[in-house]
């Protein structure tokens, strides 16, 4: 994963400190606009005729903006890439990279890519639901006219929802991605290499994390001998509210918690620069040590497997339990970052 010189830093100075003096974890806090959002956003609107308007823009306060979900579905909210003309789909997509960082966008790439290979691998019957193109922009407010505005990317296995005010990205979550197939284990005539996994940190991470535990430790990080089926309030507004569970990282050791650190980095990094430095300042403010990692099921590959991990600010979910395409267990990865202080800058009651 590209890191920035500052990300850099900080990981060197890591390694000359504790892992309990969380201050050595944070960057310096950066100007969170992206140049080109408002731009691009403004571009698309204007690009669209009346139809395609009518589906793309949607007022700020619509209740679909907190609408989300990443379940194949016949249609959703929003106006398709399909829909839209090769220079309008280029203008889309160039504004959803204004809200990822590189490896975000690459991910978020590589998901709608892989509707490929489910449309070659699925019975013919269920095709017209795999589609590269069934992808859905929503605009909430006019960012022509709004100071705060809105924006939702999501088909298959991809929720992505930000919110801009005055130029600035103040809330990205829901940020939901999943992989089916999670690893690349059957050979395919349109493009993917065996092996290939699109979310491997996040789940590799995940591993050497719990099987760097003690046995005393897996006694507090291990909460359940099955994994979950699916993460917590999916599809709802609202992150979970139960009180974090599992080992806190001041009981950890340096190595641990610096794979903890990494695995977060993995989530925090999706988005722009700006906002996941926020989202580090964040977790800094709160403190690393206060941070919580779980585990449920297995602890190797291809038998269901789940962690969370959870301070006061933020809920990372992670869940590995469904078979893919071709039938290969615990082959299928759902993965999301949350706000608890609010998704879609939603203040939580």
């Amino acid at each position: 994963m590209k890191r920035s010189p500052a990300i850099l830093a900080v990981c060197a100075a890591l390694l000359c400190s504790s892992f309990l003096v969380s201050d050595a974890w944070s960057l310096l806090k950066r100007d969170s606009s992206k140049p080109g959002m408002t731009a691009r956003a403004t571009e698309l609107l204007n690009s669209l005729d009346d139809r395609q308007a009518e589906l793309a823009l949607l007022p700020y306060e619509s209740s679909q903006r907190v609408d989300w979900h990443f379940i194949p579905m016949d249609t959703r909210k929003g106006l398709m890439l399909r829909s839209m003309s090769e220079e309008q789909q280029g203008t889309a997509l160039n504004l959803l990279k204004t809200c990822l960082s590189e490896a975000g966008y690459k991910k978020a790439e590589t998901i709608m890519s892989l509707e490929k290979l489910l449309y070659s691998l699925e019975d013919p019957k269920t095709r017209d639901r795999r589609d590269p193109l069934k992808y859905y922009v929503t605009i909430f407010g006019d960012p022509r006219e709004e100071s705060r505005w809105g924006l939702s990317f999501e088909g298959h296995h991809l929720s992505l929802n930000f919110v801009t005010e005055n130029g600035k990205l103040i809330a990205a979550t829901p940020q939901f991605f999943a992989a089916n197939p999670a690893v690349i284990k059957t050979k395919n005539d349109v493009g993917f290499e065996m092996g290939m996994a699109v979310l491997n940190e996040e789940e590799q991470l995940g591993f050497d994390l719990v099987n760097s535990l003690s046995s005393k430790q897996k006694k507090s990080a291990i909460i359940a001998d099955e994994a979950p089926r699916e993460i917590r309030n999916a599809g709802s507004p609202h992150p979970p509210k139960e009180r974090p569970v599992g080992i806190q990282a001041r009981d950890l050791d340096k190595k641990q918690a610096e794979t903890l650190r990494k695995l977060i980095d993995v989530y925090v990094n999706a988005v722009s620069e700006g906002r996941a430095s926020e989202r580090l300042e964040e977790i800094r403010r709160d403190g690393f040590q206060n941070i919580y990692f779980a585990w449920a099921g297995a602890t190797e590959p291809g038998i269901g497997h789940y962690y969370r991990i959870e301070s006061r600010s933020f809920s990372i979910e992670f869940v590995n339990t469904q078979p893919d395409a071709a039938g290969n267990p615990a082959n299928h990865i759902h993965c999301v970052y949350r706000d608890r202080d609010g998704d879609f800058a939603l203040p939580i009651n």
